[in-house]
């Protein structure tokens, strides 16, 4: 018999999914708390623009191998056990950022446990939230735009106070840092009481190394749209919030940590903004959102190319907010797509591979950076234009086939119920 989604009714208070909203967004706080601060360690420590922006990537050495085996863990585990300790990682992390100042080593150590957290957070976490929406809202398929949502708007805000505390207040150095500590706080308490969504698989054959194989990850529709676009999701946001700022001239003089801070905050907030439009068009279930996701970060690279020979604040920003546009817009197209492609069984591990791929393009600052000894940025900017011309073809091209493109199951959110009401009684 098939089982109604209004025969199983939850109390609101299983359905919490405010607080795992609230530990995405303290991860990614601290996540994106330091790059605005990359001038300041250039001044304060005297480190080289090599260095900091390898510290600025270190954190993707923590994120890659959380996300490639959070998402399994979680899926077999549940996503309770993975998601929890995130927050209480990101802590540490940022208690080593505030001691270690003067030291590359801490600084590195502290970044890739900020990684580690935000790894844990984006594969577990953001399969927990779309399944908890599912369960409070059944049929909104909201959960991919909340999951979303709650990571930028911690990149973005965690940026910008980052920036704002160590330009204008006592204790640059460590001031940020600490109310990361006390938003991680936050998370801790808010994510008690929260409903598991996922049943241990106690009796589920393989191991671990099974798990880690994603059959969802080699169909067609993934090869040929997540994979060209998902590096750009990052290589666009580190783009306009660590190359641009880099580039500035004398006209920010004095205010170069706040620069950097504005933006990280114009950039992000305008990924916010146009997610909304993002799930708009990725109701088609077409190529059209990542489409234009990647039309308008070519757009925005190919700005850059012209400003960066004629820099002016208003350019830069502009440049910015399209660059943020390019990436809100991707990382909605690309969620949405591996939440229709992925089965009950491998949405953690699907969204995993997924933003193990977005995040390779934060090593994009730190590349650009090595070639600028021998090519100007301006011309980067316009070879990155032309490579993302090309992938947007292969979108265009390999993703008109709609035969991998599903709809959501009709009982997952009766699924849900039962897992809960399950685990409840547990």
């Amino acid at each position: 018999m098939r089982v109604s989604r209004t025969t199983l009714p939850l109390p609101s208070r299983l359905v919490r999914w405010i607080g795992v909203a609230l530990a995405l967004f303290a991860v990614a706080w601290g996540g994106n708390q330091f790059t605005p601060l990359l001038v300041m360690y250039r001044q304060h420590s005297g480190f080289s623009g090599q260095a900091v922006t390898l510290l600025l990537a270190a954190y993707v050495l923590g994120i890659i191998p959380a996300l490639l085996l959070g998402g399994p863990l979680s899926d077999r585990y549940g996503r309770r056990p993975l998601v929890c300790p995130a927050p209480v990682i990101a802590a540490f992390g940022s208690g080593l950022l505030a001691v270690g100042a003067g030291s590359e080593l801490l600084l590195f150590g502290g970044r890739v446990l900020c990684g580690v957290a935000l790894g844990l957070g984006m594969a577990a976490g953001s399969s927990w939230l779309k399944e908890l929406v599912e369960l409070a809202e059944p049929g909104s398929g909201r959960g991919a735009g909340r999951a979303a949502m709650s990571l930028s708007a911690g990149f973005a805000l965690g940026a910008a106070a980052a920036a704002a505390l160590a330009q204008y207040a006592p204790w640059p150095t460590v001031l940020p840092y600490l109310v990361q500590i006390a938003m991680a706080g936050l998370a801790m308490g808010a994510l008690i009481g929260t409903a598991e969504t996922r049943a241990p698989q106690v009796c589920r054959s393989g191991g671990l190394l099974s798990d880690l194989v994603v059959p969802a990850a080699r169909q067609r529709r993934f090869l040929t749209v997540v994979l060209p676009t998902a590096p750009w999701i990052f290589g666009l946001a580190g783009s306009a919030y660590a190359v641009l700022p880099m580039l500035a001239g004398r006209w920010v003089g004095g205010i170069e940590t706040a620069w950097s801070g504005l933006h990280c905050l114009i950039a992000l907030g305008c990924g916010i903004a146009v997610q909304p439009v993002g799930r708009w068009l990725g109701r088609f279930g077409t190529v059209v959102a990542p489409a234009v996701g990647m039309v308008t970060g070519l757009a925005g690279l190919l700005l850059g190319a012209i400003e960066i020979t004629a820099p002016g604040p208003a350019g830069f920003l502009i440049c910015a907010a399209v660059l943020g546009c390019g990436y809100g817009l991707l990382l909605t197209a690309g969620l949405q797509e591996v939440q229709r492609l992925a089965g009950p069984d491998d949405l953690a591990k699907l969204t995993a591979v997924f933003y193990t791929l977005a995040y390779l393009g934060f090593f994009v600052p730190m590349l650009l950076a090595e070639l600028s000894a021998w090519i100007g940025y301006p011309v980067m900017f316009a070879a990155g234009a032309g490579l993302a011309l090309a992938c947007l073809l292969v979108v265009l091209i390999g993703g008109r086939d709609r035969r991998a493109v599903v709809d959501p199951e009709p009982e997952s959110a009766a699924a849900l119920s039962l897992t809960v009401a399950e685990r409840t009684r547990g």
